[in-house]
């Protein structure tokens, strides 16, 4: 398989399960998000779709990249993409504890191991390609974030 073909399957995977787990946030955006106290640094919500999209392209390149390697750094690439498949369900996770289930709480405990998983995916996919090591600061960044709003989100309605 080309390198082309393995970027464009890692990143229909991503935008998949964006896809998926967007099915849990839909329907509480306009319901249950509209009546929880939010800090005064959240985002509108026209931007999160906007960000995971781009966010879920990057990491989908990524693994690509990474997957293209796999013959030639095997046990790099392969624990990186082991991290990478295991962060990628706790994204798709995260959705539904905390719009799914309406459970600020819970999905915080998750998003911390979440932003775990997404360093160490980090870690070892720079290892195999620097530009795949870059594509993931965007969604480290951005995880961050989140994980300051989700905890901020718990703690102001609690």
């Amino acid at each position: 398989m080309s390198k082309t073909y393995k970027i464009l399957v890692m990143v229909v995977t991503c935008l998949a399960v964006g896809y998926l787990s967007s099915q849990f946030t839909q329907e509480s955006v306009n319901t249950w998000y509209t009546t929880i106290n939010k800090p005064s640094f959240t985002p509108p919500n026209w931007a999160f779709p906007v960000a995971w999209t781009t966010l879920y392209i990057f990491m989908g390149v990524a693994a690509g990249l990474v997957w293209s390697r796999i013959e030639i750094e095997h046990d790099t690439a392969k624990k990186g993409l082991t991290f990478f498949a295991i962060q990628l369900v706790l994204n798709g996770l995260w959705s539904y504890l905390f719009f799914g289930l309406h459970n600020p709480l819970l999905a915080f405990i998750e998003i911390v191991l979440l932003w775990l998983m997404i360093y160490e995916t980090y870690a070892q996919f720079t290892k195999v390609s620097k530009i795949a090591g870059y594509l993931f600061i965007p969604y480290i960044a951005w995880v961050s974030y989140a994980m300051v709003l989700n905890g901020a989100i718990w703690w102001l309605n609690k």
